[in-house]
């Protein structure tokens, strides 16, 4: 979390980095991931994800992987501006109800941040297995190899778009997922489909994952929105 999360489309701005919410947040996910041994770490460029990131490979002893393409979408004249006053925008309705059609101005269509983000997740998967699959020396022992694992730190809305992607849904749909700061989403991806393991999964109790009052109104939060908002009980 950062102190523009919520009130702010944040986006692409430089010099957004997590508050002391959104460090304790950091630290309690990579209390939870103890014991994980990703393939990669891999994270968007932007701050607030590289301090995540950060975070995670100092918990788990891997070095962050920065790939552009899970940068979050470009919002153009959106960025920086107050989401009240954006909810005023005709687009709005359109980011909404109808995304697969949204341009922001001067900025990135939502269609074009999911499919880079799709094939990001497709090319690590190949990549990885491929590795994975190497041939082992001629005098070792053939065993049976586990599918790679590896983290990806990104954006609510470039999240959402996986998520679509792996259960089929129409991009027009997504708006109907929610994805909190520092939270986890877990797919597995097989030959013939992808499973959704865990989706906006936070560690806390029901309490924290009840509608915001912007969903509560049947708005999407654009950008990912602010979850709780609570400090993790657990956090240092």
């Amino acid at each position: 979390m950062t102190d523009a999360t919520g009130p702010r489309l944040a986006g692409r701005a430089e010099g957004v980095h997590l508050n002391d919410t959104g460090r304790a947040q950091a630290a309690h996910l990579a209390g939870r991931l103890t014991g994980l041994r990703p393939a990669a770490l891999v994270s968007s460029p932007l701050e607030r994800c590289q301090e995540t990131a950060e975070a995670v490979a100092a918990q788990l002893g891997v070095p962050v992987i920065t790939d552009e393409r899970f940068v979050e979408c470009d919002y153009g004249s959106w960025t920086g501006r107050g989401l009240g006053e954006l909810a005023d925008e005709p687009l709005w309705r359109v980011v909404q109800d109808h995304p697969s059609a949204a341009r922001f101005p001067g900025g990135e269509a939502l269609a074009a941040s999911s499919a880079r983000a799709v094939a990001a997740v497709r090319d690590w998967n190949d990549r990885l297995l491929l590795a994975s699959h190497a041939a082992p020396a001629a005098d070792a022992p053939s065993a049976p190899q586990d599918p790679p694992v590896y983290v990806v730190c990104s954006h609510g809305d470039i999240i959402k778009s996986i998520v679509a992607d792996a259960l089929g849904m129409h991009l027009d749909l997504f708006q109907r997922l929610r994805v909190d700061p520092c939270s986890v989403t877990s797919i597995t991806y097989t030959r013939t489909r992808p499973f959704l393991n865990k989706l906006n999964d936070t560690g806390e109790s029901l309490s924290a994952s009840l509608p915001t009052p912007a969903e509560a109104s049947g708005d999407a939060a654009v950008g990912g929105g602010a979850g709780s908002q609570e400090t993790p009980a657990d956090a240092p």
